[in-house]
């Protein structure tokens, strides 16, 4: 196991093109709280009324990263699509099918999601933590399954770029470094992940986009 830096929380950019990926590393110690990090200098800024939904609580067994992806296309078109909790397999190409076990779509509802053969996973049962219309926040919790992923939360959050005309998405989570790999293995597998589905979810909202210009008088 690679051992953790005793410091402050520290930000580390392993790419400089969109999307981008940011790793937080915690101090060693048995309870951490992650403190909101600037995202700047980035490529893609980060507003502060963003960055702080962006905060987890990281035990010391646990690791978190976050991947930002500009899209061509307005926040409208963008949110339309993430926030149908009940439907995640419309971007994420990982998923095979999503079933409701409880709720309608609201905080607190719960899903069940099956995934595609090759993964180390079968099912993931997860719960939608935050679904804020206006902010443009979503956040969702794995609480059972047939996976690796112990755990897992999410926050994803939408803002409009600096030249009012492109849609900066924001993925975060925190999530348990499982048996036998370390941090680094962790946080490249699910930042893979993560950044195949918001390449996904920019080119369905940007064909979105262009049909929704193309049909206009």
């Amino acid at each position: 196991m690679i051992s953790t830096p005793k410091s402050s929380i520290q930000l580390h950019r392993i790419n400089t093109t969109n999307p981008t990926t940011i790793f937080y590393k915690q101090p060693h110690q048995p309870t951490t709280i992650l403190h909101r990090t600037p995202l700047s200098p980035s490529p893609t800024p980060v507003p502060e009324t963003v960055s702080r939904h962006h905060t987890h609580s990281i035990g010391p067994n646990q690791c978190c990263s976050a991947v930002i992806k500009q899209i061509s296309a307005p926040v409208s078109t963008v949110w339309s699509v993430v926030r149908r909790f009940d439907n995640p397999q419309a971007y994420k190409h990982f998923v095979k099918s999503c079933n409701l076990l409880f709720g309608d779509g609201n905080v607190g509802t719960l899903r069940e999601v099956h995934v595609v053969s090759g993964l180390p996973a079968a099912t993931s049962t997860e719960r939608l933590e935050i679904l804020d219309d206006e902010s443009h926040v979503i956040s969702f919790s794995v609480v059972g399954g047939d996976h690796r992923l112990a755990n897992y939360k999410s926050v994803t959050t939408l803002h409009t770029s600096p030249n009012g005309l492109e849609t900066v998405v924001v993925e975060s989570y925190v999530v348990d470094i499982p048996p036998g790999n370390t941090k680094e293995d962790t946080c490249v597998f699910v930042d893979t992940i993560v950044r195949c589905n918001l390449q996904s979810l920019a080119q369905i909202a940007e064909n979105l986009t262009g049909c929704s210009r193309s049909s206009s008088p």
